[in-house]
């Protein structure tokens, strides 16, 4: 048998004869390099098999879509195939290592193109059918969201700052002791700045905060004034997650500790727990069904060409 016996798809059960050898030979390098991310010479004696039978899958898909009524006034202009080839060379530094590559998948520049032309027709052709499918009303995107409101469910969430003091034996400054004393002075002098300015307290320890943790945080947030941004249950150590979760608006945490050191929070806002609105939602709703009818849509007229 020789090499592209092997490679060529079985014929037809019509007995019409296969496309040339060179566009199966895409598809099965197109199959052994999304599977495995290897050029066909590389894969073992399993792998092979494996992307010889997804490459015949999509090989005889394209090969239906191609002899169908659709496809015969779907034009593609040479310029389009030609992007399509400058985006494939745009991987490889030049043209020879383009060329090289090719060689070594069985394939080269001429049978690249017509390769990519065959794809464009087909993803042209698939568009096509796909916007057959019936118009999205509104009663199907409210009912969509009516089914399905725990999708649109938004988790309560913090907006955070903090601040850290590493423990670093290293360093006579970031010892324990040392880190902890350290740490235990900045929250004192954040409280007794909050409790002079009775009448605006959270305002006066918010900027406080962001003082000290601008002076004396060891962690990159620093430069922010420790801002953690708006955090989700998890996101940080747990000893932290569960302080953070457990303040009020406003509030600063005791001294807390972490494989990183020692740390205060300070939680700035709340973010309750809610369900989007459908009217915020709707364009997301209105996407999902059109795909969802557009795929169905396809599906029924690939059968419909097996019929």
């Amino acid at each position: 048998m020789s090499a592209s016996q092997a490679i060529a798809p079985n014929p037809t059960a019509s007995g019409q004869q296969d496309a040339e050898p060179e566009h199966y030979r895409y598809h099965l390098l197109r199959a052994a390099t999304a599977r495995f991310q290897r050029n066909i010479p590389a894969l073992s004696r399993d792998e092979l098999a494996e992307a010889e039978r997804q490459a015949q899958r999509s090989f005889a898909l394209e090969e239906q879509v191609l002899k169908s009524t659709e496809a015969l006034d779907v034009l593609i202009p040479d310029t389009q195939v030609q992007r399509a080839y400058q985006a494939v060379k745009q991987r490889y530094e030049s043209q020879s290592e383009l060329e090289a590559d090719l060689k070594r998948n069985g394939l080269n520049s001429r049978e690249l193109r017509q390769a990519l032309r065959r794809e464009l027709i087909f993803d042209a052709v698939m568009q096509r059918v796909g916007a057959r499918h019936a118009p999205i009303t509104d009663a199907d995107e409210r009912l969509f969201y009516e089914l399905h409101r725990e999708r649109f469910d938004t988790p309560e969430t913090r907006s955070a700052r903090h601040i850290l003091i590493t423990i670093n034996d290293d360093y006579p400054e970031n010892c324990r002791s040392a880190a902890r004393a350290r740490i235990d002075a900045i929250s004192e002098r954040l409280q007794a700045q909050a409790s002079v300015q009775a009448d605006a307290p959270a305002a006066a320890l918010l900027n406080a905060f962001i003082d000290e943790a601008r002076k004396g945080s060891e962690c990159p947030t620093a430069m922010e004034g420790g801002q953690l941004g708006r955090l989700n249950r998890g996101q940080l150590y747990p000893a932290l997650d569960a302080a953070l979760f457990a303040l009020a608006a406003g509030q600063l945490s005791g001294v807390l500790e972490s494989e990183l050191g020692f740390h205060l929070l300070l939680c700035e806002a709340i973010h309750p727990a809610k369900t989007l609105p459908f009217d915020s939602v709707r364009p997301r709703i209105h996407s999902a069904l059109e795909q969802r009818r557009r795929k169905e849509q396809q599906r029924q007229w690939l059968a419909s060409l097996k019929a």
